[in-house]
């Protein structure tokens, strides 16, 4: 089984307070996942993030309505958190957030590895889709994230 790494990063020129709430709260997940998958979330809100928290939501993929089940595995205030997926489309995806102080900003740094099924056919599809997929989520929410922010200063 192959494991799939991708790391993004984002400056965010804001307070370390202000950048944790907003990335630990799982409802603003819906505000930067794009509109096509159909993010939904089951769990009843508002959810509190600590280290063994579950999170139900459901996503469309390919046209398909899946369920996704992650756990929160670690979590450190300001610092980091995991979720790992106990159920849903992939094999394995365990997703790191972190949040590094720089210069007055934050750095915040999204490392995934997932395994995805079906051997063969699982990595050509990786290939041509998953891959392509996943990068091009991360950088819809990089720029929704960047708006946020932005419109948070104008207030």
């Amino acid at each position: 089984m192959k494991v799939y790494s991708l790391k993004y990063k984002q400056i965010i020129k804001e307070d370390i307070n202000t950048v944790f709430s907003f990335f630990s709260n799982p409802e603003n997940l819906k505000k930067i996942t794009p509109k096509k998958l159909d993010f939904k979330i089951l769990t009843p809100t508002p959810i509190i993030m600590k280290e063994g928290q579950l999170i139900d939501y459901t996503i469309r993929i390919f046209g398909k309505k899946i369920r996704w089940t992650t756990l929160i595995t670690e979590y450190t205030p300001n610092k980091m958190f995991i979720d790992q997926q106990l159920s849903g489309p992939y094999s394995m995806w365990h997703h790191k957030h972190e949040f590094n102080i720089i210069d007055g900003s934050v750095e915040v740094v999204d490392t995934i590895n997932y395994i995805v099924p079906f051997g063969f056919i699982g990595k050509v599809v990786n290939f041509f889709f998953i891959k392509n997929d996943l990068n091009k989520i991360f950088t819809y929410r990089c720029k929704i994230i960047d708006e946020f922010f932005k419109g948070e200063k104008n207030k």
